[in-house]
């Protein structure tokens, strides 16, 4: 340390601004395993190997739906929140357009004129006198000469913190663009419930009227009656309740989009969907690195590294410049004759002696550090568990799917054959009553399996960086 902070005197004071004493960087090692996990809950992703890997697909590419695209687009323009962190990342980069300019000095015109009236007893002359003087200056006002890479260091600083503010405007837009996508699935699949509640109505009030006139000749008892009207009262709360889901869903879209957007464009129902294209996650975790908000926190990573140069150079001599060109005289007309010349030259050099805080402020700037190198481990941590979280679900999605489909024929079959034998005289309607419910809660759970699945594709596409940006 000390062998490269004398060098870096040598070489500073031979070529100014050449040199910062902030420590080198290495990116900290993962602390997650190389490859994704293996086991029964991973099979089926070998199904998707040879599909092409998300850095190589842009949104567009992914989202096949039309109107997906269209409401994806108008978000992107017209979202508020992304709207401000947008903003927040011109702020940072004219702050760091702030910074980069302490290295530059300072150049200011200054014209003044001063007047001083001198009472005789102080004036050499015994008599009352008044002076005038005029100046014109050019000059440069208290320059910091970055010897030992001060401001340069807190350049470094506020360019990284930049870098981190633009991967989190990048992180925001891609969780506004999987949120919209998921706004519209689930809306969807809102709707496709509401229409099977609406169809199970029907079905009922069917049932009912039927039932009804069997009642009033005296073939069934009161009590098949007021099962059915159960039923019916039940499937009329159902369709009540998936309309107020659809609207709040609709509203939700309409929130995140932050425009008006004409209903035509709205799924009629999840089967009308065009599915996401499938990806690959690649054989290897480092794709993580490039996620955005990884690459955030290693930028703040980077300014908190480049911070502990700034801390390292208070501990060194500060050297600035003050200098002047310009005119004076004692009468207007004759500020710019010839011979009424001045400049001035004041360099300062101020060498610390004892401050207790600089000792302090360094402490502070490592330990900012190794909080920095913290979080970015565990960004990637969090980052790694979003995807093996994603793969697990997609390895075993298609097997629930097929389960679940399987689960409706059967409990469609049971409902027929229920219903033949309530209608021959052979069972009672408690058994038709239980395999309605039974099919009517399997085609719910059908469609939400189906909505898992898309959501989950959306999911692995956001976590695994979102794609091409």
């Amino acid at each position: 340390m000390k062998i490269k902070l004398f060098l870096c005197l040598i070489i500073t004071i031979l070529l100014p601004g050449g040199c910062t004493l902030a420590p080198e960087y290495t990116r900290p090692p993962s602390p997650v395993p190389e490859e994704w996990p293996k086991g029964a809950a991973y099979q089926d992703a070998k199904s998707v190997s040879g599909a092409p890997a998300v850095t190589e697909l842009r949104w567009q590419e992914f989202f096949t739906d039309k109107k997906l695209q269209k409401i994806i687009t108008a978000a992107l323009k017209n979202n508020r929140d992304l709207r401000l962190v947008a903003l927040n990342v011109e702020r940072a980069r004219a702050i760091y357009g702030i910074q980069r300019a302490e290295l530059l000095p300072t150049i200011n015109a200054v014209g003044s004129e001063s007047k001083a009236r001198v009472p005789a007893d102080l004036s050499s002359s015994g008599k009352v006198t008044t002076s005038e003087r005029y100046d014109v200056n050019l000059g440069i006002s208290s320059w910091e000469l970055d010897f030992f890479g001060h401001i340069r260091s807190l350049k470094d600083r506020a360019l990284e913190e930049y870098l981190a503010t633009d991967q989190a405007r990048r992180s925001a837009q891609i969780l506004l663009v999987s949120s919209v996508a998921g706004a519209y699935l689930t809306l969807a699949a809102d709707r496709e419930n509401l229409k099977l509640a609406v169809s199970t109505l029907e079905t009922q009030e069917n049932t009912y009227k039927l039932i009804r006139k069997r009642y009033d000749v005296g073939l069934v008892s009161e009590l098949d009656l007021r099962r059915v009207q159960s039923q019916v009262d039940a499937a009329r709360g159902d369709v009540a309740h998936y309309t107020q889901v659809v609207a709040l869903d609709e509203n939700a879209l309409n929130l995140l989009v932050g425009s008006p957007f004409s209903p035509e464009i709205l799924p009629p129902e999840l089967g009308n969907v065009s599915p996401p294209r499938e990806i690959s996650s690649g054989l290897s975790s480092e794709v993580l690195l490039r996620r955005p908000d990884v690459l955030a926190a290693e930028h703040r990573l980077k300014a908190s590294n480049a911070n502990i140069g700034a801390a390292r150079a208070a501990f060194f001599p500060r050297i600035s410049l003050t200098t002047t060109i310009g005119t004076a005289s004692p009468e207007l007309s004759g500020l710019f004759k010839s011979g009424q010349g001045t400049w001035t030259f004041a360099p300062q050099i101020v060498m610390p002696i004892f401050d207790a805080r600089t000792w302090s402020a360094y402490d502070v700037t490592k330990a900012e550090k190794e909080m920095s190198v913290a979080q970015y481990e565990k960004a990637i941590q969090i980052a790694f568990r979003e995807v093996v979280d994603a793969l697990a679900v997609r390895g075993t999605v298609n097997q629930q799917i097929a389960a679940q489909q399987s689960l409706v024929e059967a409990v469609a079959e049971t409902y027929r054959l229920s219903n033949a034998r309530y209608m021959k005289g052979i069972d009672s309607y408690l058994s038709v009553l239980d395999a309605q419910r039974s099919l009517y809660a399997a085609q719910q759970g059908l469609i939400a399996v189906r909505l898992a699945k898309l959501a989950n594709q959306v999911k692995l596409f956001a976590v695994l960086g979102g794609g091409a940006e």
